[in-house]
């Protein structure tokens, strides 16, 4: 039951950050409107694209299959930081993905053209007229294809209404991809990081189409989880503006980041407040079957499977123990047979499972 695979790597250097389970595409990346070159007949979709879920998913196939169909190239035109962290950072927003993150998962479609344009405030004061004139004349957009209900420019001006009035007038047309369902409810990036708030893993992997992870480094903790005969890494993330699933306690997969190419590792992670010890700041440790290697300093790569139990507070270390061996029993049963959801879902779109 493994979530990675070997990966196919076209581009060597970035080899270092793809612990994927899908062929790798070669994808250009540029990281602001003025970087990119231009292409003849460009098909140019645009959003922030966090999670790069089902229903982005679908939108890239389709502008894959127009680029295809007219000779053109794909572009796909995206902004870091995330807009609502820019406009509203009294939002505090914790995003599915970290840049690295969203980049490897673009890579993982046939995508032609990524930018990553910086979303500054002067930036979000232009005009939505302007911002057509902009896609026009720096990227060469023959066909736009958008989701359902997207807004652009300043105060979200813009709208599907809006492109095609000028759309003839600058020499493009666009397309309005309805809005995608998976089992009848409509996939959204804010519908994914409310079911990782409710600790709902399995959810958001089915609407992800690939298992949820963070990344972070290993720091030096207490050891209580020696003293247990439950040695954990003590992570801390990489990004603070990283969604982190609600507390419990979880099956995971575990890559070293260090080390690519190295085994998948089963184990189990805590997320929570350890309330056995009286603790009042949230932890994220993880215990690793089968494994008996320093690994302080590493960066590890860590995805929920499935959720075994809520956070308890026990009466004695004791009790605790006798906790941790019957959650380590029921996590080696979860991989013990074939998972649903090691790779995308067969229903799902994607370099996989073309449209």
């Amino acid at each position: 039951m493994l979530f990675y695979e070997s990966a196919k790597v076209a581009n060597k250097t970035d080899s270092h950050l793809l612990p994927t389970f899908v062929e790798i595409f070669i994808v250009q990346v540029y990281y602001s409107i003025e970087e990119f070159p231009g292409v003849e007949k460009a098909v140019l979709t645009t959003g922030t694209f966090d999670g790069v879920h089902f229903g982005h998913r679908c939108i890239l196939d389709r502008l894959q299959r127009i680029a295809g169909e007219i000779g053109g190239e794909s572009v796909l035109l995206t902004f870091h930081p995330h807009p609502r962290s820019v406009l509203q950072p009294e939002a505090n927003i914790k995003l599915l993905n970290t840049l690295e993150e969203k980049i490897e998962r673009l890579r993982m479609t046939s995508l032609n053209h990524l930018i990553i344009h910086p979303f500054t405030i002067p930036f979000s004061q232009t005009s939505s007229k302007d911002f057509i004139r902009l896609i026009v004349e720096k990227i060469g957009v023959k066909r736009l294809v958008i989701g359902y209900d997207h807004h652009f420019g300043h105060n979200r001006e813009g709208s599907f209404s809006h492109l095609k009035k000028f759309g003839p007038q600058y020499g493009f047309t666009v397309e309005e991809i309805p809005v995608q369902e998976l089992d009848e409810v409509a996939v959204s990036s804010t519908k994914v990081r409310n079911a990782l708030s409710a600790s709902d893993v399995e959810q958001a992997a089915k609407w992800l189409g690939y298992a949820y992870g963070l990344r972070g480094k290993v720091v030096h903790g207490e050891q209580l989880g020696h003293q247990l005969g439950f040695p954990t890494a003590n992570i801390v993330v990489d990004d603070l503006n990283k969604r982190i699933p609600g507390n419990g306690v979880y099956a995971v997969e575990v890559r070293r980041m260090q080390a690519p190419d190295s085994e998948v590792l089963h184990g189990m992670c805590n997320i929570g407040n350890k309330p056995t010890l009286g603790k009042g700041f949230q932890t994220i440790e993880v215990h690793i079957f089968d494994f008996n290697e320093r690994i302080y300093g590493e960066r590890l790569d860590i995805r929920f499977v499935k959720k075994l139990r809520t956070e308890e507070k026990f009466s004695s270390l004791e009790g605790l123990r006798e906790q941790l061996k019957r959650d380590e029993v029921q996590a080696r049963m979860v991989f013990s047979g074939e998972s649903t959801l090691d790779t995308q879902r067969k229903d799902q779109p994607g370099p996989l499972n073309k449209l």
